[in-house]
């Protein structure tokens, strides 16, 4: 009897291990280009993910398949089409930046295949939209959070705000920022708009200091926001500089050096400060894989994108089903992620905190944390 037991048993293993298939998940980065930086940190994070939990519940494999968007709308929409008709990816991961972000969406929806975006702020990404939904907070959010702080707490009065007219993005958070200073009291006393790619923008800086504004706001991207820092440092422009999450990376302190000291941004999450065991867990993981101490809040939320993916998807009878995986995603509630605790809205949209941050010493160093 016991053999038989035991044959039984062994049948229903090997019938288990046979029935497991391999599941795909998209994922759509700026891997080259100029802003290569944010799509590199954000996937070592969905890579260090997918390396720590690389099965589903039932025994299915899943396996990332990235593709380079170079930073590009075009690439972005291409990427996304062939993900879904070509690879058969059951959900996308990505862009990072909000103008291409809605390119993929734009195709994803189409085919009812669930996009979480790591890094895509602009507030539009999730109107009138089905699947799509994100990890990180909104700009109207982080525009509340930088004018608040500014007026409230820094008790700074005027300001002029630097955008650029070619990316959403940066449109949508300077006029987060510009209603918010205002309710509080504040004066915009100009919006100077650049486009995505200029380099010289010492004429930008020699119309501020003639303003002589107590701030500048600048919901720029890293490489213009280094490069407006380097040249209003030239020409004695000492006067606070704030950002969103676009330049909550690395490569702009390298790009920035010592113009970007006392620079100040809104940011998701502090790798000095973990707000979850998974945070805790996950950095460690983390320091011994890359030989690197700190790690970026894009890694985190690259990371979490992938983890809320994975718990939605073990919650679905069926795990490539694209309808279902959207549904338990945005069923999410009280989710322990890397970057802190995830609860999402019916339009895919997180509750959740921000950090600001500021540059000393060449680091970013942790100033407040914002709740919703």
């Amino acid at each position: 009897m016991k053999k038989i037991l035991s044959f039984i048993a062994v049948m229903t293993l090997c019938f288990s291990a046979s029935g497991a298939k391999e599941i795909k998940i998209g994922a759509i980065m700026p891997m080259s280009g100029s802003i290569a930086a944010y799509g590199q940190t954000a996937y070592e994070g969905l890579a260090l993910a997918n390396k720590l939990e690389p099965k589903l519940k039932n025994g299915d494999t899943v396996k990332v398949v990235l593709i380079d968007t170079k930073g590009e709308k075009v690439e972005a929409a291409n990427a996304a089409t062939r993900l879904i008709t070509s690879d058969k990816v059951v959900a996308i991961v990505g862009e990072l930046i909000s103008t291409n972000t809605e390119q993929v969406v734009s195709i994803a929806e189409t085919y009812k295949v669930p996009v979480v975006a790591p890094a895509a702020t602009n507030d539009r990404l999730t109107q009138r939209r089905e699947f799509v939904s994100r990890v990180c907070f909104t700009d109207s959010f982080q525009g509340d959070v930088v004018a608040n702080y500014a007026y409230k707490t820094l008790g700074l009065k005027s300001a002029i705000v630097v955008r650029d007219q070619a990316q959403v993005y940066s449109i949508g958070l300077a006029k987060a920022f510009e209603n918010v200073f205002k309710q509080d009291g504040g004066k915009v006393l100009k919006i100077i708009s650049i486009n995505s790619g200029d380099k010289d923008f010492k004429a930008v800086v020699s119309q501020i200091k003639k303003d002589n504004p107590d701030m500048i706001f600048l919901p720029l991207y890293h490489p213009e926001a280094s490069m407006f820092a380097r040249q209003a440092k030239e020409a004695g422009l000492n006067k606070p500089l704030f950002s969103g999450d676009g330049v909550a990376n690395p490569t702009f302190l390298e790009l920035g050096s010592s113009a970007v000291e006392g620079y100040m941004f809104t940011d998701t999450f502090d790798y000095e400060a973990p707000p979850t065991q998974r945070s805790k867990d996950f950095i460690a993981s983390y320091e011994k894989e890359s030989g690197k101490k700190e790690m970026a809040s894009f890694t985190a939320l690259g990371a979490d994108s992938y983890f809320l993916l994975i718990d939605a998807m073990n919650k679905c009878e069926d795990p490539s089903d694209g309808v279902c995986i959207n549904k338990q995603v945005k069923a999410t509630k009280n989710f322990e992620g890397v970057s802190g605790v995830i609860n999402m809205s019916s339009n895919g949209d997180p509750v959740r905190s921000a950090v600001i941050k500021e540059v000393k010493g060449g680091k970013f160093v942790y100033k407040a944390t914002v709740n919703p």
